[in-house]
């Protein structure tokens, strides 16, 4: 934590700037605030900044120590990042910086901008390593004094912040030579407070930042993690929670924020407190205490985030089996709460805000109020508590838009009566980020709910309704009503439950966005492919080009790509592109034969192209055969054409796919610009072709794009920004390799291999095979000393793909790739499960934004913006596996199916699922997916008529069935007839639901006394049953060809446990 808590700024936007620093200061910005800073400082010189002439600031060394300075606030305020050990002096006319070499080079760029903006000149004064400062301290006294000499008072008014202890030789000297001068010193912090109080448009996005991850945190990390341990009875000490909680600011992926990493901080170690001990203070620490959920038991949580130095807060109160005293107070303390955010108003007094929520307490609950907090909180921003800006009763300033509010109020030190002595002593404490507008105020931290609802927890169910019982009978006042009955049963809400309510949500959401969609005639594109058309081919462009014949045997033309056969006398040229096979063969007499077989247009596997249309009519040779005494003749000539014909298909597949290629921008290379951002000894997948041996090569950034090249000039790949649709980094855990992995709206070549997915990876470990059999032990030297290697091997490797990440991102943070909305995202390994996308077995990983598998070649990549709905196939029933099969926007792509998934992960693929808001249903069997889609584009109205999607949902479907024997048929597109006794084998092979039994259309009581009958016995029944409807005519044959036709295309075993559904049409 220590490299987030010294570099307290944001590296600042900007290109590079010498001494290769890829740095650089905001100067509009910096312009615009110092503007702003000399405007404040002439209006209230007098009241707000002691009447000081110069202001001096003075920012200490970085500390591993979490702490809130004035003097570092003014850095980041103003030059957007920390200067440590940088002293900074403002006067009328000049602005004084001391400081190192290396800071002075960054800050000499705000010259010309702090002399346009306010009129003043900037003077560097650097500080040799080896040098105490004393000599430049005095040149800038001496600079100052030259500018009031002459005034009525030669000795100007000095500002500085007093409360600021000045650490390090430099700032102690400073200290020294301030005191020994003859000026008249003043303190200005109240100045400072006032003008970092109103926030300007960027500064509350960083603030609204930080809130959005604190909320996040609290609602998808501590929330769900302090359930788990309540319901599961685990031990957990406070302290762990803590470590776990500050884990998930410092790296916002694990509460499912997309921030970079890199931007945030926490405000303060995470708060977790229960158990009778109780500190409402930010300075208050968790303990190693476990943590306490017995009845009656409270549990606070505190969440502090920061992004780009701007801090947001957020506490919540927990009740376990809450106490009649408890549920009351808490519902005081709410109401007030409510009341103090609804006093931050433009133009109102910051007295109003507590006193607003003290009345509350005086009305609802007055013998609480000693136990209320002495305040209702403290401005926050760069500060964590901004000094002049306690919500007390005594304050008097006024409140502005754009100031931005910490309100946090409790009570401290409530008691009950408790058998158990954790329990006698309790606290509840609230508090919300605010930020005040000009009309009203806005909650950013409130979409974590502190309703009573969602706070309040219950697992003694049984005594919790005789209580409540009795309380009914007696006084007939409204139960306290829980969020989640945890181990019970009945009258609970549970994970379940929510998540089908918000399904539920989704649903109608989906049916409405796909109803837009049909009506506006999108997603209904043909992106599958269509013929390919190839060029014109020609050998010989007249006869006289033809090689004189030196036997009369066939021929070979490597140059013109021609095969020369003798027909009739002659021997006539074919391209070799026009032959489909040849082969040979030899009898028993030793006669050799070789059969050429050509390309015909117009047959199944030679649809008709541009040559053929534009010769309709034409004749064409489809095989030629010729016999042969020279066998060794014939497998050369085989030989020959073989290799000639693979030659050139592969040249023309290159040549088509070439063609069809988006033409790219040019990358426009770094040059003296700034030094290229490299990454050293990689591979790339795709691979180059060639049959030399492969070598690595060097990733660099240049201004638009990505290049890979390797020592071979001709192999090199240019991946511009404005392609990449998605990049991914992916550290090596449980894998051989750390890649980098970028899937791209449009293909390009690598190589001769057209594709859409690049991957640039290092392999951390070495295989290594021992060679002989023994075994060795666990504690060899030699085999201990080889895994710290192969440990240190790969976290080097991680680092260095870190760091390149890192900067990558910062580079696509700069303004000029705002619109490319790029970012390096990284797997969530927690959230992975296993399947089969394709053929093999791989670990399918959910990213904030897609579902990838990128260790396997196919590479998986799938947007989640680009789903419709996903459905679960072969889903309960004892069943091991289930598939999942992804339904895109576009209907006429192809469906994307996930076999074998272990049903362990079904849960977590479902809550998955649920968080990223995409709808899903389950079925017990496989769907023909391209029937189902082809029928919806056929006709989107009526299956937008029928309900949309809610034909897959099996819960409607099973309850409707108790109404209506039709209703289990789901959704029927109008124009298709519904089913009669005349249906054939055609329209049982067109149901879109694949069952073993589509034959059959038994009631459930006729399957219930199917139940233990051999085959035979069915058979005979649904022979006598096809019989009644009208298939007498069916032969024995055509009945079993129906039947295997089913087996062959269900994908469920036959079992006659698996519940039928009925066939969807």
């Amino acid at each position: 934590m220590a490299d987030h808590r010294n570099a307290n700024g944001q590296p600042p936007n900007g290109t590079a700037t010498g001494s290769g620093s890829i740095y650089s200061i905001n100067l509009e910005n910096f312009s615009k605030r110092l503007k702003a800073l000399y405007s404040h400082w002439n209006e209230h010189k007098s009241e707000l900044w002691g009447s000081s002439d110069v202001l001096a600031v003075a920012t200490p060394p970085p500390s591993e120590d979490l702490r809130y300075l004035k003097s570092s606030a003014l850095n980041i305020w103003l030059l957007g990042y920390e200067f440590p050990e940088t002293i900074m002096v403002f006067t009328k006319k000049q602005v004084h910086f001391l400081c190192s070499q290396k800071k002075a080079s960054l800050l000499e760029v705000v010259k010309k901008s702090a002399k346009e903006a306010v009129g003043v000149d900037v003077v560097m004064h650097v500080k040799a390593k080896s040098d105490d400062g004393t000599a430049l301290m005095d040149a800038i006294f001496r600079s100052i004094r030259a500018q009031y000499k002459g005034v009525e008072n030669d000795a100007p008014v000095f500002g500085y912040i007093a409360r600021e202890a000045l650490e390090g030789k430099l700032l102690e000297t400073w200290a020294e030579k301030l005191k020994s001068a003859t000026f008249q010193l003043t303190d200005v912090t109240n100045g400072l407070s006032d003008l970092f109080a109103v926030k300007d448009k960027e500064e509350l996005m960083n603030v609204k930042k930080a809130a959005y991850l604190s909320y996040n945190v609290m609602n998808n990390v501590v929330v769900p993690k302090l359930e788990n341990v309540i319901d599961e009875e685990k031990k957990i000490t406070h302290a762990t929670l803590m470590d776990e909680t500050e884990k998930a600011i410092v790296n916002p992926q694990l509460a499912k924020v997309k921030l970079k990493p890199e931007n945030v901080d926490i405000c303060y170690p995470p708060i977790f407190q229960s158990g009778g001990e109780f500190d409402l203070r930010p300075s208050a620490a968790s303990n190693e205490q476990n943590l306490y959920y017995d009845s009656a038991s409270v549990i606070l949580c505190a969440v502090g985030a920061r992004y780009s130095s701007y801090c947001s807060n957020i506490a919540r109160t927990f009740l376990i089996d809450a106490s009649p005293l408890q549920s009351k107070a808490y519902e005081v303390l709410l109401k007030a709460h409510e009341a103090a955010i609804g006093m931050l108003k433009s133009g109102r007094k910051i007295s109003a805000v507590y006193l607003a929520a003290l009345s509350v307490v005086e009305k609802d609950a007055p013998d609480l109020i000693p136990n209320l907090t002495k305040s209702a909180g403290t401005g926050i921003g760069l500060e964590f508590r901004e000094s002049g800006l306690n919500l007390n009763a005594k304050n008097d300033r006024v409140v502005k838009a754009g100031m931005v509010f910490n309100v946090s109020l409790g009570f401290q030190n409530l008691q009950c009566e408790s058998n158990k002595s954790k329990n006698r002593n309790f606290s509840l404490l609230l508090a919300d980020t605010v930020i005040v507008g000009e009309q009203n105020e806005e909650v950013v931290t409130g979409k974590s709910s502190k309703a009573v609802k969602d706070v309040a927890y219950s697992f003694n169910e049984d005594e919790e309704e005789e209580e409540n019982s009795v309380k009914a009978e007696t006084n007939g006042s409204d139960t306290f009503m829980s969020k989640t009955v945890l181990r019970s049963d009945n009258h609970e809400i549970s994970k379940e439950e929510l998540r089908r309510q918000h399904q539920a949500e989704l649903a109608r959401q989906k049916n409405e966005e796909t109803a837009r969609r049909l009506a506006g005639g999108s997603g209904t594109g043909d992106n599958r492919s269509v013929a390919k058309t190839s060029a014109d081919l020609i050998a010989y462009k007249n006869v006289n080009d033809l090689p004189s014949p030196r036997d009369f045997m066939i021929q070979i033309d490597q140059k013109n790509e021609a095969v020369l056969l003798p027909i009739y006398g002659s021997m006539v040229p074919f391209h070799v592109a026009t032959v489909r096979t040849v082969s040979s063969q030899q009898d028993t007499n030793r006669n050799c034969f070789i059969r050429i077989i050509f390309n015909v247009p117009g047959t199944p596997f030679s649809p008709h192209d541009s040559n053929s249309l534009k010769n309709q009519g034409a004749i064409y040779l489809k095989e030629v055969s010729f016999r042969s005494k020279d066998p060794r003749h014939i497998s050369e000539v085989v030989q020959q054409i073989k290799t000639l014909r693979r030659h050139v298909v592969a040249r023309e597949s290159e040549k088509a796919e070439r063609a069809t290629l988006v033409t790219q921008e040019k990358l426009q290379l770094a040059g003296n610009r700034f030094k290229p951002i490299r990454l050293f000894d990689l591979w790339i997948r795709p691979p180059f072709g060639g049959r030399g041996r492969k070598i690595p090569g060097t990733l660099e950034v240049h201004v638009n794009g990505f290049r890979y090249s390797t020592s071979r000039a001709d192999e090199r790949v240019d991946i511009m920004f404005g392609n990449i649709k998605h990049a991914f980094f992916q550290p090596a855990e449980k894998e051989m390799i750390t890649l980098l992995h970028f899937h791209l709206h449009n293909h390009i070549m690598v190589g001769n291999k057209k594709t859409k997915d690049v991957q640039f990876y290092v392999e951390v470990m070495d295989v290594v095979q021992t060679l002989g059999g023994g075994k060795r032990s666990a504690y060899d030297p030699d085999e201990i000393e080889e895994e710290q290697r192969e440990r240190d091997r790969k976290n080097k490797i991680n680092m260095d793909f870190q760091s390149f990440v890192n900067r990558v991102n910062d580079l696509w943070g700069q303004p000029q790739f705002n619109g490319l909305d790029l970012e390096f995202d990284q797997p969530l390994r927690e959230l992975g499960f296993h399947g089969v996308p394709y053929k093999a077995s791989a670990f399918i990983v959910p990213t904030s934004s897609c579902l990838v598998e990128l260790v396997e070649t196919p590479f998986l990549v799938v947007t989640l913006s680009e789903i419709e709905i996903v459905n679960l196939e072969r889903v309960g029933l004892g069943q091991k596996n289930f598939d999942m099969t992804i339904v895109f926007k576009d209907f006429k792509r192809d469906v994307l199916r996930i076999d074998s998934i272990p049903s362990t992960s079904l849960d977590g693929i479902k809550e998955w699922l649920d968080t990223t808001d995409l709808k899903y249903y389950e079925s017990r069997l496989n769907l023909n997916w391209r029937q189902i889609l082809k029928t919806i584009t056929d006709d989107p109205q009526s299956f937008i008529e029928n309900g949309g999607w809610e034909f897959l949902n099996l819960e409607a479907s099973d309850s409707d069935s108790e109404n209506s024997e039709d209703s289990d048929q789901g959704y029927e597109p109008s124009d298709i007839e519904p089913e009669s006794e005349s249906e054939d084998d055609d329209s049982d092979s067109e149901s879109l639901v694949e069952s073993e039994d589509e034959e059959e259309e038994d009631s459930e009581e006729d399957s219930e006394e199917e139940k233990g009958k051999t085959w035979e016995e069915l058979e005979r029944e649904a022979s006598n049953a096809d019989r009644e409807k009208g298939h007498e005519s069916d032969s024995e044959e055509d009945r079993r060809r129906r039947k295997m036709k089913t087996f062959g295309k269900s994908r469920a075993p036959p079992s006659s446990a698996i519940r039928k559904r009925s066939k969807l049409r």
